[in-house]
């Protein structure tokens, strides 16, 4: 223990950083609280441990042994002089001929050995790059600049179909924008119809009648109009509902007024319910040609397409917004 507590209090830094686990920090501690009364002073030292200790411990036995080994190595005796005879044989003995040929005729062999597995090497190697690179190309390179291509390609695609998405969503904004505001004037329109019946019941005015006849016929037009928009989203359901709405409305206003205009716009409508919703093409020809009937007052140029029984078509939502007429 006491070797050991001298050895705590004389090894330099570089002896005691070789110690596993002491760092240079460890070992400065240790040589600044110097000198050490006992060996467990050495634990008040910043970073010490028992274990650390431990391995200061027989790290110090090992020199110690180290040490006393060099001290015990015997002094290497000097050899004999050989005698000068025995010398002066061995001075005289040179090779002979042929085994200075012998030598000479391996180190050749071993040199065109090694000439020809150098130029082996090299001819490996061009066969190598002359074979390989083109299998390389065709098996790696070639298929991954083509799949770069297609994926840039589907990028490409992808990011049309995101625009005539956007444009898509847009439209279908814009169509149901329309179709709430054609809501909005429907129910408008049926209060201000129902509000001049009820003073229709007190005063029977001509001026009243008129009004009420302007109101019932903008009604009807709203209503055509929401049933284009409802064929423009394919909604064929609620657009049959409301030509079937439109057509009661002005057959009411026919049976009170009648109008030769007005008789065929209604014809018009009966052929479009006929039409919905197996013919919806059809039935917006239709619904186009009442339109302008009830607009102008008068049968338009234009023909209804026949339908087709061999598909269905659909309405493509390319329908005008039709503004909503006002009394």
């Amino acid at each position: 223990m006491t070797d050991f507590l001298y050895f705590l209090n004389t090894a330099d830094l570089s002896t005691l950083t070789k110690v596993p686990g002491i760092t240079r920090p460890i070992a400065g501690n240790i040589i600044a609280a110097r000198p050490f009364d006992s060996v467990n002073d050495c634990l008040k030292v910043k970073g010490m441990g028992k274990a650390l200790l431990a391995k200061l411990e027989l790290f110090a036995e090992a020199q110690e042994i180290e040490s006393e080994n060099k001290s015990l190595v015997p002094v290497e005796e000097e050899p004999l002089p050989v005698p000068f005879e025995q010398s002066q044989s061995v001075q005289e003995e040179e090779p002979s001929f042929w085994s200075r040929l012998g030598k000479a005729l391996l180190n050749f062999l071993r040199a065109l050995i090694r000439l020809i597995l150098i130029a082996a090497f090299i001819v490996g190697v061009g066969a190598i790059l002359y074979y390989g690179l083109p299998y390389i190309n065709r098996t790696f390179i070639a298929p991954v600049e083509k799949n770069t291509s297609q994926i840039n390609k589907l990028e490409a695609d992808i990011a049309a179909l995101q625009t005539e998405l956007d444009e898509t969503k847009n439209r279908v904004t814009a169509l149901e924008t329309s179709v709430e505001a054609h809501t909005a004037s429907i129910e408008k329109l049926a209060d201000i119809q129902a509000s001049l019946e009820i003073q229709l019941e007190d005063n029977n005015d001509k001026t009243l009648i008129e009004l009420r006849h302007q109101v019932m016929t903008t009604r009807a037009l709203d209503m055509l109009g929401r049933a284009r928009l409802y064929l423009a989203q394919s909604n064929f359901g609620l657009a049959r509902e409301d030509v079937k709405s439109a057509r009661d409305l002005l057959a009411a206003l026919q049976a009170e007024a009648k109008d030769e205009a007005r008789g065929q716009a209604i014809a018009r409508l009966d052929m479009a319910l006929g039409n919905l919703p197996a013919f919806p093409v059809v039935a917006a020809g239709d619904l186009e040609i009442a339109w302008q009937i009830l607009m102008s007052g008068g049968a338009p140029a234009t023909t209804t397409p026949e339908p087709t029984i061999a598909s269905t078509p659909t309405v493509e939502s390319t329908l005008e917004v039709t503004p909503t007429a006002t009394p």
